[in-house]
């Protein structure tokens, strides 16, 4: 009973951890927020769209496999954010020109 009292209760957080570090899953979650509101935030510029898509298809692939190594609730919350933002910042990148629109083809 006096360990229990020793230790936070961290069960119902949302943001609750198992006390351990993890460089690699902390590094998923930055790179992928990082380039979510960098999709995000050039999908607004039309003329950006090849930087648009690729920062978006970049972000959703860490993103996948971030959320495949993750272990904690903070990690997923992190990295769904990032994923949104990647997926909808890729779709209007796309619907702009896409990944070689005007590099590659006509």
């Amino acid at each position: 009973m006096a360990q229990q009292a020793l230790r936070p209760n961290t069960v119902g957080s949302l943001f609750a951890t198992d006390g351990k570090p993890h460089p690699l899953q902390d590094t998923l979650m930055a790179i992928t927020l990082v380039l979510g509101v960098l999709s995000f935030v050039t999908s607004f510029f039309h003329s950006l769209h090849l930087l648009t898509s690729w920062a978006g298809l970049v972000g959703i692939v860490v993103g996948a496999y971030g959320q495949w190594v993750s272990e904690t609730t903070r990690e997923r919350t992190g990295l769904i954010l990032g994923l949104g933002a990647s997926g909808v910042g890729f779709l209007i990148g796309m619907a702009n020109g896409g990944l070689f629109g005007g590099v590659i083809g006509s």
